[in-house]
């Protein structure tokens, strides 16, 4: 009996690889395509995928978190209002999906900070201190979670100082909070192998603003 427990255990066990292998493959070139994407077109192809893939998958948050990723990156090239607060309503909807499954994962909650970061740049005067303020919130509320979080180190630096620059303020605060990110973006690893791994060449565009 214990033999055929064991056997039992084996088969499943070499399933779950295969599975992994499955998943890992599949959402791989999906993440791949949303990085590489130039056009709004590419940018969707790559988005349908994925929410195919959280809809097999449906434990997994990776696949939510990259679909939100790809409709905020097409909201970044929106020029009409009410097409960029759909794509970001769009991102929101996938973020708390994937928030439902791992409550806990910081990318999520920094990707959330970044939606109400560009809501901001939808009207900067009408809405800037709502979402000015969530946004750096939610940023806070991600590194609470894990302090080194790179993107949630980065993110925070470009929403200090745009902040600055809008009230004529010292940027000397988000640069330093900049470097942060910078050496984090150095150092840190993630044993998850579809971990994002965006944020350093914006990072570096900021830096190259501070002195």
């Amino acid at each position: 009996m214990k033999t055929i427990n064991l056997i039992f255990l084996m088969i499943i066990a070499v399933t779950s690889w295969a599975n992994d292998d499955k998943y890992y493959e599949q959402i791989g070139k999906q993440i791949q395509a949303v990085y590489t994407a130039k056009t709004t077109d590419e940018y969707q192809v790559a988005i349908n995928a994925l929410d195919r893939i959280a809809s097999a998958e449906k434990t997994r948050w990776e696949p939510y978190y990259y679909s939100a990723f790809g409709n905020i990156m097409i909201a970044t090239r929106e020029k009409e209002s009410s097409k960029k607060d759909s794509y970001l309503d769009l991102a929101l909807t996938a973020i708390e999906k994937g928030k439902s499954l791992a409550p806990g994962e910081s990318e999520l909650i920094a990707l959330e900070g970044f939606v109400h970061m560009i809501r901001v740049t939808v009207d900067p005067a009408s809405r800037g201190q709502q979402y000015s303020g969530l946004a750096m919130q939610t940023f806070g509320k991600a590194l609470g979670m894990n302090p080194t979080n790179p993107r949630a180190l980065a993110l925070m630096a470009q929403m200090q100082y745009g902040t600055a620059q809008f009230f004529g303020a010292s940027t000397a605060e988000a640069c330093s909070m900049a470097r942060k990110a910078q050496d984090q973006f150095g150092i840190s690893k993630s044993q998850n192998p579809i971990a994002p791994a965006w944020g350093k060449e914006m990072n570096v565009e900021l830096l190259k603003t501070c002195n």
